[in-house]
Formats: C-alpha cells, sequence, structure tokens
C-alpha cells in the first residue's frame, strides 16, 4: 500500500493543483471497493477483450477476438496439482445460504481465497477467488454451486491480479489513470473484466436518455465521458453489479476532474546520419502539427497509410491521436516538426500498430524505432499479439514488422495484408526491445 501512496503522491506533483482533486476521487474509490476482501498472494495476467469503437481505415479485421468456448476448453483441461478461479453467483439472502455453499466448496477440496459481496434487491451476488484442485473444470464448480443454492453461476480462470484485494487493486488503476489519459480504457477493462468498450461521440444516438450520472442496465453500463459523448461497457455474460458501476463511474469521474494529461517521459536519439530525434507521447493536442506533417506527405504516402484517398485527414487524425482509442507516439526534429507519428490502437483481444513517416525522413530507421516502442508499450499492458494492416508493397512496414523478432503471421483480406506479431511470454523472451521502451508509462 505504501507502494500506492507513492504513486499517487507523485500523481498529485506531476499534475499540480488538478492533482488535489485526486485525493477526493480516492475516498469516492474506496468507498465502493468491497465489502469482504483478504489480503492474498501470487500468478500471471491476459488482458480482457474490449472493443474502443469506429476505427480508421487501417482498422484490422473483425472477427478477432477470442471465442469464449475456447478459454473454456483451456480452463477444462487444466495443468497442475491446482488452478485459480474467478466465480460468482447468486445466493438467497438468508441466514445459512452461504455458509453452506462454502461448506460444498470445502467439501470438493476448493480454497477460498477471497469473497466480495455485492447485495441486491433479490438476493446476494458473492464472487469468489478459488484455488480448486487441477481437475476440478469451471463447469464441475458450478456444479457444485448449484447444488448448494447458488444460481445463475458464471466462472473464469483466474491469475496473478485477482490476488489483490480490490481496494489495493482500484487505487493502482486510478493512479495509472491520473497519469495517463489515455490508460482510462485499459483501467476499466481491468476493473470490470472482460467486456466491450465503446467510446461513442457527443451526438451520436446512444448519447440520448443517459443522465449525468450515468446509467446502469443489467449487462450495460453507460457513463458520460469527460470530453463529451458515452462511454459505452458491454459485459452480455454477466450482469454489472451497483458496487462495479459505481467504481467505474469514479474512474470516470476521476479523469473528468484531471483533464488532459500525458506521461513527461521523452528520448533524444541520434540517426545514423548524425540528426538528433526526440520520441515523445501525443494526443489531440498535436493536431495541428500532425496535420502540417500530413500536408507535407506525398500522396503516395498517404496511400500507403491510408490504404486510399484520404478527403479529411483531421477526421482520422482526431480519432488517432485521441486517448480513448489507444496511445501515440510523435518524432519530432531538432526544429520541433513533427516528422512521424506511431499509434497503438485498442483492437478487441488483439491491438493494431499504424505508422506514418514524412517522405523526407523515410529510409532512416525511424519506422522501426516507433514500431519496437509501441510494441513494448502493448507487451506492458499485456496484449496477447499486435497487427498491422498495410500494402503488399509497403515492403518498409514488413520489414519493420520481421525486424520485432517475433513469430508473425500473414494474411491477405479484401486486398490489404494483415500481419500479427504474437507476444505470448516466450516470444517476448527473445525480443530486444529498443531503450526508451518504457516511454509511455514513466
Amino acid at each position: 500500500m505504501s507502494e500506492l501512496t507513492g504513486a499517487l503522491a507523485q500523481a498529485g506533483h506531476e499534475l499540480g493543483t488538478p492533482g488535489l482533486m485526486l485525493v477526493a476521487s480516492m475516498a469516492a474509490l474506496l468507498a465502493t471497493a468491497g465489502f469482504h476482501t483478504w489480503w492474498v498472494r501470487r500468478h500471471g495476467h491476459a488482458p480482457p477483450a474490449e472493443d474502443t469503437g469506429a476505427r480508421p481505415p487501417s482498422a484490422g479485421p473483425s472477427g478477432r477476438a477470442a471465442a469464449a468456448s475456447g478459454r473454456e476448453g483451456a480452463a477444462e483441461a487444466g495443468s497442475g496439482d491446482s488452478a485459480l478461479w474467478r466465480m460468482r453467483t447468486t445466493v438467497r439472502d438468508a441466514p445459512g445460504s452461504l455458509a453452506a455453499l462454502c461448506a460444498a466448496l470445502a467439501e470438493r477440496k476448493v480454497d477460498i481465497l477471497s469473497l466480495q459481496t455485492h447485495p441486491l434487491a433479490d438476493g446476494t451476488v458473492d464472487e469468489f477467488l478459488l484455488r480448486a484442485p487441477g481437475g476440478l473444470s469451471g463447469s464441475g464448480l458450478a456444479s457444485v454451486v448449484s447444488a448448494a443454492g447458488g444460481a445463475d453461476t458464471w466462472t473464469e480462470r483466474a491469475d496473478a491480479h485477482d490476488l489483490v484485494d480490490a481496494p489495493t487493486r482500484v487505487l493502482g488503476l486510478a493512479a495509472r489513470t491520473a497519469l495517463d489519459a489515455a490508460e482510462l480504457p485499459l483501467a476499466l477493462r481491468q476493473l470490470l473484466g472482460r467486456c466491450t468498450i465503446r467510446s461513442l461521440p457527443a451526438g451520436a444516438r446512444a448519447d440520448a436518455g443517459v443522465p449525468a450520472e450515468g446509467a446502469l442496465e443489467d449487462t450495460v453500463l453507460r457513463l458520460r465521458a469527460p470530453e463529451g459523448g458515452v462511454i459505452s461497457v458491454e459485459r452480455p455474460y454477466l450482469p454489472f453489479t451497483p458496487a462495479e458501476f459505481a467504481r467505474a463511474r469514479a474512474l470516470v469521474e476521476l479523469d473528468a476532474r484531471l483533464g488532459p494529461r500525458l506521461p513527461r517521459g521523452r528520448d533524444v536519439l541520434t540517426l545514423p546520419e548524425g540528426h538528433d530525434i526526440t520520441v515523445r507521447r501525443a494526443d489531440v493536442r498535436d493536431l495541428r502539427a500532425a496535420r502540417e506533417m500530413h500536408e507535407r506527405c506525398s500522396d503516395g504516402t498517404l496511400r500507403m497509410r491510408y490504404h486510399g484517398p484520404v478527403g479529411d485527414t483531421d477526421r482520422y487524425l482526431n480519432h488517432l491521436l485521441s486517448p480513448r482509442y489507444g496511445r501515440t507516439l510523435a518524432v519530432q526534429s531538432a526544429s520541433g516538426r513533427i516528422v512521424a507519428l506511431g499509434h497503438l490502437l485498442w483492437d478487441g483481444d488483439e491491438t493494431e500498430v499504424a505508422l506514418i513517416v514524412e517522405d523526407a525522413w523515410q529510409r532512416r530507421g525511424i519506422g522501426g524505432e516507433l514500431l519496437g516502442r509501441l510494441v513494448a508499450m502493448a507487451a506492458e499492458t499485456g496484449c496477447a499479439s499486435v497487427y498491422a494492416v498495410t500494402q503488399a508493397s509497403n515492403t518498409g512496414m514488413v520489414a519493420a514488422m520481421r525486424g520485432l523478432g517475433l513469430p508473425l503471421d500473414y494474411q491477405i483480406e479484401e486486398g490489404t495484408l494483415v500481419v500479427t506479431a504474437r507476444l505470448d511470454t516466450a516470444a517476448r523472451a527473445t525480443v530486444r526491445w529498443p531503450h526508451g521502451e518504457r516511454i509511455g508509462t514513466e
């Protein structure tokens, strides 16, 4: 907890006056962070699925989200002597109901590591973190619970992030969000589990009827976005509880109070021919400079990047630079001009990478430097893979992807080339990341 306190103090120091608002928001987060939690210990995290909404022409193919049945199949197989599980079930709000359920789990040698209760009008939702014998599957756990009086039971394999108690986990997500606006979608995803997150612009049809405090409708929650519009979160397999809704709303309110912000980290690099460049994070405040760079690019470079004519660059750049859809790195020349942009765009279980380098600065290694940093940031957030959508004739992008040293998969879809790099633990161990890999998190 002392480390989290230090992180929050650093956030307040770096953000100045707005950082003082962090304390009030922390109180709201702690007030909703759980009822019965115990401190626990161990294991590793795979990021849940998310869709952050409309994407520009470079967006990848649909249908990339991992099938739930595949995850369940892996869970059924089990490995080792025990396995971690998250389980949620509804029990009657009556004395002895929870005790009967716990006794049934104990009979099957299932260890209850933590428990949170969410009282509702027609019962109580209990959320468990369990250590079960390796031979006991998710469906087997559900059967045990059902026989003991549980209803609407849901199970999923767990990992190390689930072993942290709820208040500590929420504080950590709040600290990350306070330091970087681009962390909000990731924080919501880690807070709420496997879900679909969409950012809907102001004036969209879904914007209508959402009150200032947000709306909770069973498996869908909607929150007013700080910059206007609505953040929609949908989890079809599991209804949201009022406590989850309150935590999500507190994170969004924290983001709104702190306003636009980015990590201050930047690297100055020297290119082989001797020119210095600066690599830093960018957002919508860099729109004008990014637009000017596009105006200096040739039609061929723009077509290669956007896979066709670009009639409304502003619309694409507003999307690409928004922290709601991912992270952006900018490369500046010694004169301060932006000469290249690299984007990391959240797209379901996978993440898209996209690059554009001004003509006069191509073939100097800038694209490879950007790509390595973007992929390192994707790995830090737990992404399983990254993909690039390009044309087969774009030999520079293909070479940059190959230069990562990661396992690659090539697919031709609708006349475009999709190159996917796998980021599993074994693959990441073989990669030498660029020395500035932490630029997105400093």
